[in-house]
């Protein structure tokens, strides 16, 4: 008798256990680990997306970690990542691809606007640029364009818009976007391309000695002058104005969806727009994102 008392109390304890151990390794948004692959261009909105979510969620941990924007998608489309940061936009083999490798529609989660921008030194006498003079340049062997490196959303996006291949293209490379505004003052006659939110933070002191070491050239179109400010990312009328959004490789609701929907509220929308970004769902009237 006591021995059969002891056995059903020992399955009893044992099916508590295992339905604790179930409960521990059930997915959830609030706590756990989750790595976010982003370009360096971007680099900046998403670390402070992931620390807000923290401090919403003190049992997450979340890493940012930088990667070229199309190295990323690789690894997402391998199932070595579970959230990305991209750009640009992908053809319809691309989007083929995602789905069949994650068993996922492809929703992109968009929750920026942010803009590629070209630069000169602050002493530099060119107060603009026009899309005839980045076309040519483009092409031309002098490489009067300086790009992060080659795989990048800059490099991408830039492409995309001018409807060439980036392997078409030709420009110099300086490893880094803070690094091409460091270095520019070296190459007068040089044109930086780097993405906004490299250095537009309002109120950050490294962003602030970058924006006093070069000059944002207004992209000129058909006669008329467009700047990268708030208007001019708001109505998408700056010709390189351009959406991020995020993709995810998780089916259930655990810290990557979560983290996206917290990205794509109000509060998250609030820290797009303290780093001197566009956000996306804020004011969704007015924004006219094509």
């Amino acid at each position: 008798m006591k021995n059969s008392f002891k056995i059903a109390l020992v399955l009893v304890i044992g099916i508590i256990l295992a339905g604790c151990k179930k409960e521990e390794k059930s997915p959830s948004y609030h706590k756990g680990d989750l790595t976010i692959f982003t370009d360096e261009s971007f680099q900046s909105v998403t670390e402070a997306l992931a620390d807000g979510y923290m401090i919403n969620y003190p049992e997450t941990r979340i890493k940012v970690e930088t990667k070229k924007e199309d190295l990323g998608l690789l690894d997402l489309l391998k199932g070595n990542a579970k959230v990305i940061v991209m750009s640009r936009n992908l053809n319809p083999e691309e989007v083929k691809t995602y789905e069949e490798r994650t068993d996922l529609k492809f929703l992109p989660a968009k929750f920026a606007a942010d803009a590629v921008v070209f630069v000169v030194p602050k002493d530099s006498p060119k107060e603009s640029i026009s899309m005839d003079e980045i076309n040519s340049g483009l092409l031309s062997e002098e490489k009067k364009f300086i790009f992060d490196g080659t795989n990048s959303s800059n490099l991408n996006f830039v492409a995309e818009k001018l409807k060439k291949q980036p392997k078409d293209l030709k420009f110099s490379i300086i490893p880094g976007n803070q690094k091409i505004i460091e270095e520019l003052g070296k190459y007068p006659d040089k044109i930086g391309v780097v993405g906004l939110n490299t250095f537009s933070r309002p109120y950050d002191k490294t962003s602030e000695k970058l924006r006093e070491m070069v000059k944002v050239l207004p992209v000129v179109d058909k006669g008329k002058s467009y700047t990268a400010n708030f208007e001019g990312l708001r109505s998408m009328e700056y010709p390189f104005t351009r959406v991020l959004y995020f993709l995810i490789n998780e089916g259930n609701f655990n810290i990557a969806n979560g983290f996206i929907r917290f990205s794509c509220t109000h509060l998250g929308q609030k820290i797009v727009q303290k780093e001197g970004l566009q956000p996306y769902n804020i004011y969704k009237r007015e924004v006219q994102m094509r």
